[in-house]
């Protein structure tokens, strides 16, 4: 379970780098770019922030879940008899 979890953090940390790096490439203007009359988008900097938040926060999950505390839930149920 241990080795797991390491191989997903793992991943998520190298997505995130790929990520921060788009971000930066794209504050630097390389959003888009125009050829003749066309303009081009090569991405989206609300799609690239909301996916480094949500890596960010798996993050976060995965290393709690490493220290044993992981993210605790609870749920309610309601047994009825139709």
């Amino acid at each position: 379970m241990r080795r797991e979890i390491l191989r997903e953090l793992d991943v998520v940390n190298e997505r995130l780098a790929i990520y921060l790096e788009a971000e930066s490439k794209i504050l630097e203007g390389a959003q888009s770019y125009t050829i003749g009359s066309k303009t081009l988008e090569r991405a989206n900097l609300k799609e690239v922030r909301e996916m480094i938040d949500n890596l960010i926060l798996k993050k976060k999950e995965l290393e709690l879940q490493l220290k044993g505390q992981g993210l605790r839930k609870s749920y309610r149920v309601v047994i009825r008899d139709l």
